[in-house]
Parts: C-alpha cells; structure tokens; sequence
C-alpha cells in the first residue's frame, strides 16, 4: 500500500505540474491513473476532485497574485458549476460502470484533441460583447459543472477555450479556469463523497504530490515557460489512457 501511495504522489505530481501551466486541474488523467491503481472508480473520481480544488487553490494564489485572474467572469460560472456540479456526481448511481468509462474515455479523447489541434483566434479588446458573455458564462457553468461532476472532472477543458473563444488574454483564461476549477471541483467532490468512502491516505499522500506540482507549475507558468510542447505530450499521453482504457472495454 505504501508503494501504491507514493507512487501516487510522484504521478499526481508530475501531472498537476504540467497541467497547471494549462490552466486545468488533473483529474482528467489522475483519475485513470487511479483507477489502474486498483481505487474504485467513483472512489477515484472523489479524490481526483479534492486534487484538483487542493492544486488549482495554490495555483490560484499565485495567478491572483500575478494579477492574472479576471473575477468578473468568474464568478458567474462558478455560482452555475457549484449547483450543477453535484447534480452530476448524484446522476453517477444511474450509468453502469462501464457507461461511465465509455463517457470517460469519450472525454479524454475531447481533451487530447483540444491540446493538440485546437488554436484559438486571436480578437481585440472588448469585442466580446456583455450580453454575450453572460449567455456564453451560463452555458459553461451549467455544462461544465454538470459534466464536470458526472465525469468527476474540474471542467476546465470546456472552459479555457471558450474564454478565449471570448476574446480574453489566453494567459488570464487559464488562470481565471484554474480559480473556477477550484469551485466547481469542490462541489463535484462533495457530492461524489457523500456516496462513498475515501482512501484517506492515499489522499494524504496525492495532496502532498498536487500541491508541490501546482506551485511549481504556476511559477513556470509566469515565468513564460512555452507549453506548446508540453501540450502536445500531454494529448498523446491522454490518447494512450484512452485507447487503454477503450481496449479494456471491448
């Protein structure tokens, strides 16, 4: 169990450093790395939800610091992702396990596309209207917490695009997604404890992996690191989780 724990702790590391520079918390690959671990599936989708909330709440301090985040566009996304992020955990206990694999792998091949074939365009100050990013804020705090939660993911794949989609700065779209996630991923995971029981150490030994990787990961991030490459290795990494897990299916 000890090596089982701290191997945890050197994985979710690693992934929540690169992710973080992404603006994304790491449920999304944590939890089939759990899941291959040996931890029930909707007992990883918990913890993989308290890592994203514990990673993206230090990286937060730091891009508020940085001055990176923009509140104003936050906040009506997170007040729609907190109620519907547990309405997805609770909608869990109606999809057969294999049901929710399937819709897992569905999401992690979405994500890998995104990394590596998705460039935003570029559009001036302003151009977003307010109208428009209220609708566009509503739509993404329903959907990305509903899907968030039942996929037990932060659902900041759904978001950064569509804030750059919205003319925002891609730096302060990550670092606004990382403050949402810390929301969102909080209410997902109190809905999916309430349905189970959680490995405490096994936590224990991940938030020490998760915070480490989240500080690290931000700082890079503001020191201008390039993630174009680090991208690109996170979508065929989360390719190859997918047809794994798909392989393991059929």
């Amino acid at each position: 169990m000890l090596t089982i724990n701290l191997a945890a702790a050197v994985l979710v590391f690693v992934f929540t450093t690169v992710l973080t520079i992404a603006g994304v918390g790491s449920a999304f690959i944590v939890i089939p790395t759990f899941y291959w671990l040996g931890v029930p599936l909707t007992e990883a989708m918990a913890i993989g939800l308290l890592l994203n909330a514990i990673s993206m709440t230090f990286a937060s301090a730091n891009y508020i610091r940085y001055k990176l985040v923009l509140f104003r566009t936050a906040l009506p996304i997170i007040v729609l992702a907190i109620v519907f992020s547990p309405l997805g955990a609770y909608s869990t206990r109606y999809f057969p396990k294999n049901i929710l694999i399937l819709l897992f792998v569905l999401f992690l091949v979405f994500a890998a596309s995104m990394m590596l074939f998705y460039k935003p365009k570029k559009k001036e100050e302003g151009e977003a209207s307010g109208k428009k990013e209220l609708k566009t804020g509503i739509g993404l705090g329903i959907g990305a917490g509903y899907l968030g939660g039942l996929l037990g993911v932060g659902g900041g794949n759904f978001i950064v695009p569509a804030l750059v989609w919205l003319g925002i700065d891609p730096k302060k779209a990550s670092a606004t997604t990382a403050f949402i996630v810390v929301f969102a991923s909080l209410s997902g995971f109190f809905g999916h404890a309430a349905m189970g029981s959680i490995n405490w150490n096994l936590l224990a030994f991940a938030a020490v992996g998760s915070i480490a990787g989240a500080v690290l990961g931000s700082w890079l991030m503001h020191k201008k690191l390039d993630a174009g490459q680090v991208k690109k290795v996170i979508g065929v990494v989360l390719y190859a989780i997918a047809a794994k897990m798909a392989w393991g299916l059929f």
